[in-house]
């Protein structure tokens, strides 16, 4: 089959493929129980990009303590049209019922080709597939887009400019926070340059007949310095908290964000990047559109000098970023290998 989607709307399916069942005992089925929802932290994007300094002052506090203490925050007041997230949406769900053969051209075997739909995460060495279709973009700093459905590219541009400027404005809060200048962060990784590197990646989960055995996505972290979310009002996004699972449930045009890899090896793991990830249900599709934001491709990212202090010395290996991403999509996707293999041993 060429997608989850497919598979399901092609048979009347009561019960779970046996190459989609994840895990085979009992402790790998308990983890997928859903942990009681917890309130996340809320930033107020109107009052980060205020005039008023103690306004600023005060929501870049909040900003810091929600990477330091979650890694993971809600953004309102963004000033993105709700009416542009909706036709994202629908775009994006117009692309997913096109025919299988006219998504086939897109079916990339590469990690760089600028559109790629698949399914699972690396079909080819998943021990077991996820419940999940994909569509993965290169949009800056080359745009692309595909030529159908017909209206998908000029919304993406536009979704991917609106959220690429929230990144940036983030990240100067962010570098405040930690008490560098304001453009720190966006000069060392040249985040605002017209090399940076923008993924858009839309995920698809269609209903499950047993969702207690399947995964959409598997406790994972993010590429990127931070990843920007939205979904279609059906919830499955949980985010490791206290070590618990915590359900996530959005407020009313918003957005989610969670700190990526390359902010922990930035910050020299004092902002880290979180666990998550996507359980699914037998009810509804879920559909989650997400952009990761981070450096040009050939930039190196390392913990920034003033970061470092001097009893603990560096925690990471510096990496390109494109040598990170091949990296993870090398192996299947699990919790925070890939970064774990670039901590120096204490």
């Amino acid at each position: 089959m060429f997608s989850v989607k497919e598979l399901v709307e092609s048979v009347s399916l009561t019960s779970l493929p046996s190459n989609y069942i994840f895990g085979n005992t009992e402790s790998d089925r308990h983890c997928l129980l859903m942990e009681p929802e917890e309130t996340v932290p809320i930033i107020d994007f109107s009052l980060l990009t205020s005039h008023d300094p103690h306004q600023r002052s005060k929501t870049i506090t909040q900003l810091g303590n929600a990477c330091l203490n979650w890694g993971f925050f809600m953004v309102i007041n963004h000033g993105v049209a709700e009416t542009l997230r909706d036709e994202m949406v629908r775009e994006t769900e117009s692309f997913f019922d096109l025919r299988g053969e006219e998504k086939k051209q897109y079916a990339g075997k590469k990690l760089f080709d600028p559109i790629r739909c698949g399914t699972s995460f690396n079909a080819n060495v998943d021990k077991t597939l996820l419940w999940r279709d994909y569509l993965k973009i290169h949009v800056h700093p080359h745009f692309n887009a595909p030529a159908k459905p017909y209206g998908f590219s000029k919304v993406l541009r536009e979704y991917c400019e609106k959220t690429r400027e929230m990144a940036s404005e983030l990240l100067r809060g962010i570098s405040v926070s930690l008490g560098l200048e304001e453009r720190c962060i966006n000069e060392k990784l040249g985040v605002e340059s017209s090399e940076s590197h923008q993924l858009f990646v839309a995920n698809i989960y269609p209903p499950c007949p047993q969702p207690e055995l399947a995964m959409g996505l598997p406790p994972h972290s993010d590429h990127g310095l931070l990843t920007i979310l939205m979904q279609n009002g059906i919830q499955g996004l949980q985010v490791m908290h206290k070590g618990k699972w915590v359900l996530i449930n959005p407020l009313p045009n918003s957005f989610l964000v969670n700190t990526g890899d390359h902010m922990e090896i930035l910050t020299n793991g004092k902002y880290k990047s979180v666990l998550h990830r996507a359980v699914v249900n037998n009810k509804a599709t879920r559909i989650s559109i997400g952009t990761a934001h981070g450096p040009p491709l050939d930039t190196l990212v390392s913990p920034a000098k003033e970061l470092v202090a001097d009893d603990a010395g560096q925690a990471y290996l510096g990496i390109t970023y494109r040598n990170y991403l091949e990296l993870q999509q090398s192996k299947s996707l699990s919790e925070k290998s890939c970064l774990d293999r670039l901590r120096f041993s204490m």
